[in-house]
């Protein structure tokens, strides 16, 4: 009877020992796991600033050199989360099958992110914009000046300076017009005028202050017209070519000279009115 119960003992403390020993080797490794997590996290970062510096160095469009960027950074994290976790001992077979067993699950919740890789690939193959371009995406209506072009989105910095986060295969698959690819744009302008008054001499005026500015470009091309006879005025536009970059300006100007040679020519521009008539009894 005491031989078996000195057999339990020994058994017993067998299998405790080879616990310890395998708990001892698994915090090891766990220890050594969280260790390269960290160092491996940060020489990650590390060598992402270096490759940026000798990116920024070379002859690499900026839009090329953003994805790029963005891809050795998460290349890089990925590369180090595979090295904690094959410490740890998740590898070969084991590891297979935890990849198979998620593999369905994680390719539908990536299947938008996939996509946004695959739009950001395109968009630097086809270049339908770069960095530092104007765009306006049609489908949300999202307009400013290409900031970045990362591995999954493509950053935008509006008038207002807000920076807009728009998934690279939303732009990949809708339509959108590139403001600044042309060094000149068409600067269409409507005013609008009193039946009584001459239109040949408004033309004229507005010929004039378009010719004279130093926003015009191609002056030979300068067009104006008579546009519409609406109901209380005669809308007249003009048509003239101006630098993209300076397209706003151009706007601004060509209008507040136009009003304000109408007043001095006595052209008038009507408005809107409403005449209220008090009837005493």
């Amino acid at each position: 009877m005491t031989d078996k119960v000195d057999l339990h003992v020994k058994i017993s403390d067998k299998v405790i020992e080879q616990a310890i020993d395998h708990l001892t080797a698994f915090g090891i490794d766990l220890i050594w796991s969280i260790i390269i997590l960290v160092i491996g996290l940060k020489l990650a970062d590390y060598l992402t600033k270096i490759t940026k510096k000798i990116i920024d160095r070379s002859s690499i469009e900026e839009s090329v050199a953003s994805f790029l960027i963005s891809t050795v950074r998460i290349g890089l994290k990925i590369l180090v989360i595979f090295m904690a976790a094959n410490r740890l001992g998740v590898i070969g077979t084991s590891f297979s099958a935890i990849v198979a067993s998620i593999g369905v699950a994680v390719g539908l919740a990536l299947q938008g992110s996939l996509s946004n890789i695959a739009g950001g690939c395109l968009i630097l193959l086809l270049k339908p914009f770069q960095v530092g371009d104007m765009i306006k995406e049609d489908s949300h209506g999202n307009e400013g000046t290409v900031v970045a072009i990362d591995l999954f989105y493509t950053r935008i910095q509006t008038v207002d300076n807000k920076i807009v986060v728009v998934p690279n295969g939303v732009i990949t698959n809708a339509s959108l017009t590139n403001i600044t690819r042309q060094d000149e744009r068409r600067l269409d302008l409507r005013v609008g005028i009193g039946y009584q008054d001459d239109i040949r001499k408004a033309k004229q005026i507005m010929l004039n202050i378009a010719l004279e500015s130093e926003f015009s470009v191609r002056k030979d091309e300068i067009v104006v017209f008579v546009d519409e006879l609406a109901d209380s005025c005669v809308m007249l536009g003009i048509r003239v070519f101006v630098p993209t970059d300076q397209y706003a300006p151009a706007r601004w100007s060509m209008l507040e000279k136009i009003k304000l040679e109408f007043d001095a020519q006595g052209i008038h521009i009507p408005f809107n009115q409403m005449d209220v008539h008090l009837i005493s009894e």
